[in-house]
């Protein structure tokens, strides 16, 4: 028996939902088709057979979590070459232990990375309580029986436990690392907008307020690597978009955008926010991102502190637009203000370096350039 693994998909990404299986046991499949549909990195990854042979057992099923090494799905083959099992995708590989050992299975089995003995794993499935969701109290990271019996006690009063799987899933894990290595400061100001025209493109005025801000302070589009206290400053600005779906957090890029017209930035944002809510996007278009915006105004409130995720080192909210009493030349007037919230990465941009980026963008903001 061959045991098809599942491959690391890139960017350090250590796990992947499973979306939809296209075989079933039994079935004879042929090289580069299509076995199943996983989810990294809120894309759809598809995953063709690295050679002809017989489906004898698919690992998981349909909204499983996965990690890169376990098994997916078991062949029978006649294996030809005995150092030949590298594929672009993954590895076929001869183990005939793996599975008793690691079991994968149902959604409701013990996730490969949670420790615990037989019987609190019989008392955990007794108590319909998910081990993977126990945070573990015993020696060397282990899952004891008061651990699950204080979870299921929880379920019991306050409703079933639901993991986070797919695009939340991915955004949970994204957000844990950006508050454990980014050292985040957050600024705030208003821009006056009460010269706009009730026609002006709020996103594609702020893209182009953006590239300025960038061109002003090239710190702020930037990559940071603090394993080697080292940053790389592109030569591109790759703007991420935070677009907001059903199914969650999206941040595709539009790339290059300092030297594209308001026209066609408009044109590639209308087709990145479809491709987003339509699960069509791909991989590529959501990795390598040198800056972010995100316009939560769109929906309510006027600051954040907008989370800055590595290896980027900066992110630009926009408010919800209000009018504001103001005092100019001596006289108090009612003002159309649009309030902007800077937070970088103080590792690597300074607060001067931030303070600057932020008066450029509203300088551009307010007057037309």
């Amino acid at each position: 028996m061959q045991y098809f693994k599942l491959p690391d998909l890139g960017e350090g990404l250590q796990e992947a939902e499973i979306v939809r299986w296209h075989i079933a046991a039994g079935n004879d499949v042929k090289q580069d088709e299509i076995m199943v549909s996983v989810e990294t990195a809120k894309a759809i990854v598809d995953l063709p057979s690295p050679q002809d042979g017989k489906v004898v057992v698919l690992y998981g099923s349909e909204g499983d979590i996965i990690h890169v090494g376990d098994p997916l799905v078991e062949f029978e083959v006649e294996i030809a070459d005995e150092g030949d099992r590298g594929t672009v995708v993954g590895k076929l590989e001869i183990d005939d232990k793996l599975i008793s050992e690691q079991p994968l299975g149902t959604g409701s089995e013990v996730p490969r990375n949670c420790r615990a003995t037989p019987a609190v794993r019989a008392l955990a499935t007794r108590l319909k309580v998910e081990l993977s969701m126990v945070k573990p109290s015993g020696s060397d990271n282990t899952v004891t029986a008061d651990d699950v019996q204080r979870v299921a006690k929880l379920i019991k009063r306050s409703g079933e436990l639901i993991p986070l799987k797919g695009v939340r899933r991915a955004m949970a894990l994204t957000m844990a690392r950006a508050n454990a290595e980014v050292v985040a400061v957050t600024i705030n100001d208003d821009a006056d907008i009460s010269q706009w025209q009730e026609d002006d493109d709020i996103t594609t005025r702020l893209i182009c307020a953006i590239v300025a801000g960038c061109r002003a302070e090239p710190a702020l589009n930037a990559w940071y690597q603090g394993h080697a206290l080292a940053r790389i400053l592109p030569k591109t600005i790759d703007l991420g978009i935070a677009i907001d779906t059903d199914q969650g957090l999206f941040v595709p890029i539009l790339r290059d955008v300092g030297n594209r017209d308001r026209t066609d930035l408009r044109k590639g944002l209308e087709a990145i926010k479809k491709a987003a809510r339509s699960r069509t996007i791909s991989p590529e278009e959501m990795r390598g991102s040198t800056f972010t915006l995100s316009n939560f105004g769109t929906f309510a409130g006027r600051y954040a502190n907008p989370v800055v995720i590595p290896p980027t080192v900066a992110i630009l909210g926009l408010g919800r637009i209000r009018p504001q009493a103001t005092v100019t030349d001596g006289l108090m007037e009612m003002r159309n203000c649009l309030p902007l919230s800077l937070t970088f990465d103080h590792r690597a941009v300074t607060g001067g370096e931030a303070a600057r980026f932020l008066a450029v963008i509203i300088d551009n903001v307010e007057h037309a350039h």
